[in-house]
């Protein structure tokens, strides 16, 4: 079974391309896949089958989180698998339409920076605001809302960059309090075109970046009047760029890491 790597902003994913369906994905082969020391390692593993019936996409995707979870949409994630679907043949540029469980994106392809990294705008679809939610305020956490961009987000702005938050701690008490878990983000304001983004996944921990969580913490800092419509998220992986509008346009690289050959999922992966 071959494997490609590819990251966007350090959250990895490893992409599996299944053009005749029939390579279907397990939780647990996906936790031996990504597991960071005895499997090959990444946030999260991506599949990618053919369209079929009156959609316009091009390829249908799948996500699973490193836990072997499901989720509904990764800004970062759906970059990564384009990048894979245009370098390998499967589709052509500019534009590829993916079918994901929160509906079809059109991810674009900018420009090339380099022999690994290219970068991709992504139309994720309209961000629904949620309800404020004072239970995870207190200290330097200012004011929290929920928000929802084909999956769950919960948006925490903080007093200050540098304030001292244990996010994991954070994440994992909001996970086990919210049915279906959310992604957790502390957000601090640079500027009005700029914002600090720090995140907890559900079904991985800490990552580096966040697509859809910089998309909605985007979002939840309009609402709040803190942000104007283009917005510099900068997250401890790097930038990425926010359009904010009746949807929402998500612009970052996407950087393919190399090729990986494992073992057929009954001979297992180790």
């Amino acid at each position: 079974m071959r494997l490609t790597k590819h990251h966007g902003l350090g959250n990895d994913f490893l992409v599996l391309l299944d053009p005749a369906g029939d390579r279907p994905m397990t939780p647990e082969l996906v936790k031996q896949l990504c597991a960071r020391t005895t499997g090959i390692g990444a946030d999260g593993l991506l599949r990618a089958t053919r369209s079929t019936g009156q959609t316009t996409a091009v390829a249908v995707m799948e996500l699973f989180n490193a836990d072997g979870s499901r989720a509904e949409m990764s800004g970062n994630g759906i970059r990564c698998l384009a990048q894979a679907l245009l370098r390998y043949g499967w589709a052509t540029p500019p534009d590829v339409a993916i079918s994901t469980d929160a509906g079809v994106r059109i991810v674009s392809w900018c420009a090339g920076v380099d022999d690994s990294t290219d970068v991709l705008e992504v139309d994720m679809g309209p961000v629904h605001l949620g309800a404020d939610a004072p239970e995870w305020t207190g200290g330097p956490l200012r004011r929290a809302a929920w928000a929802d961009i084909g999956n769950p987000h919960l948006v925490v702005e903080l007093d200050d960059e540098a304030a001292d938050v244990d996010l994991v701690t954070l994440g994992e008490k909001v996970n086990a309090g919210v049915s279906g878990g959310a992604n957790i983000h502390l957000v601090a304001v640079l500027r009005r075109d700029g914002l600090f983004v720090r995140t907890y996944e559900r079904g991985v921990g800490l990552t580096e970046a966040c697509g859809t969580g910089a998309c909605a913490s985007a979002a939840v800092a309009q609402r709040w009047g803190l942000v104007d419509d283009q917005v510099t998220v900068r997250m401890p992986g790097g930038e990425a760029q926010v359009t904010l509008g009746p949807t929402v346009r998500l612009t970052g690289p996407a950087t393919v890491v190399g090729a990986i050959e494992v073992p057929a999922p009954s001979q297992g992966v180790g």
